[in-house]
């Protein structure tokens, strides 16, 4: 049996928790927890779900993602599903989620890392995962576009890409530059 803890619309932990599958009642919420593992070539590594599973049988995913359990962080969480569905093993202890997407039953963390990967130590777990490979961005939207890759928003896709190797909001390339441009029009 699965347990999840239950939080509030602040993300505050409630002290009490949720067995999977059982409906939240309203202003409780759960976490989920992404990773988009990317290599040096700016490739995504991708997962096929299993033929049998229940929720998206067979369909290209992102790297990891499931529920965090009762009393773990959004990084533990996120260092089990790596280890339990692919058996790699990083620590991600210090590291924070790219974004956090709201979605109705709750929040997703969703990080985004770069690490060469060797395709030949992946491990899968054999009820979540039957494959996996490198794909770059216009692989997974022609994917999606035919529906074999979970469907995600096109423009969700395209914004992991872009912030794979950043923080927040702005360019980091430009913002020297902006600068800049704003000091001489105070002048």
């Amino acid at each position: 049996m699965e347990l999840w803890d239950v939080y509030d619309v602040h993300r505050v932990r409630q002290n009490r928790e949720v067995v999977r599958g059982q409906t939240l009642q309203t202003g409780d919420y759960h976490l989920v927890v992404h990773l988009c593992l990317f290599n040096s070539q700016g490739q995504m590594l991708i997962q096929q779900r299993q033929k049998n599973k229940d929720g998206w049988p067979n369909l290209w995913d992102l790297t990891v993602g499931g529920s965090a359990l009762r009393g773990e962080s959004s990084q533990q969480a996120v260092e089990r599903e790596l280890a339990e569905e692919l058996g790699l093993h990083l620590n991600l202890s210090q590291a924070r989620p790219h974004m956090t997407v709201n979605f109705p039953d709750g929040f997703d963390d969703v990080y985004l890392i770069e690490e060469d990967i060797d395709l030949n130590t992946l491990s899968f777990q054999p009820e979540e995962v039957q494959a996996a490979r490198w794909a770059d961005q216009d692989d997974i939207l022609a994917m999606i576009e035919n529906e074999t890759f979970l469907p995600y928003f096109p423009d969700l896709i395209r914004l992991i890409f872009v912030m794979r190797r950043q923080y927040g909001w702005l360019r980091h390339e430009d913002l020297s530059e902006s600068a800049n441009k704003n000091a001489f029009l105070e002048d």
